[in-house]
């Protein structure tokens, strides 16, 4: 059996749990929250109510991008730009430069995996933040 870090149910389950909280604020967004291993693979998924096609696809590519960069999408599409390169470059059609993608860390750091939010692109970034502390990785 392996020590290897990863994200468990109830993680994963607390993340989902306090993005939602959070998007159903009022004035908020229908979202859609994808959480991946380190492997960019689907952990979990939630979607709110009338979330847009788009936001659900693009919450898993947030979050597989952040997994597998090893980085927030944010800081990482900002990477790509100051270097003149763009997503496609990598030939990974699951890899996106949009912010809302945060990297999941174990206190080691090592990389656990990613969570994407999609569909409050205002917010996005600041709800995955919020469900990665809700994780509690110490």
């Amino acid at each position: 059996m392996s020590d290897k870090p990863f994200i468990d149910f109830d993680q994963a389950q607390a993340a989902m749990k306090a993005i939602i909280e959070e998007a159903t604020q009022p004035g908020g967004m229908p979202v859609a929250v994808s959480i991946v291993d380190d492997a960019g693979n689907m952990v979990a998924y939630a979607q709110m109510d009338h979330v847009r096609l788009y936001a659900r696809r693009h919450a898993f590519r947030k979050a597989y991008t952040a997994a597998i960069m090893g980085m927030d999408t944010g800081p990482h599409g900002e990477q790509l730009k100051e270097r003149g390169r763009t997503v496609s470059d990598y030939g990974d059609p699951n890899l996106t430069p949009g912010i809302g993608g945060v990297v999941v860390k174990s206190g080691d750091g090592v990389i656990m995996g990613g969570i994407g939010v999609g569909g409050y692109l205002a917010r996005d970034e600041e709800l995955a933040m919020i469900g990665l502390k809700a994780m509690n990785i110490s």
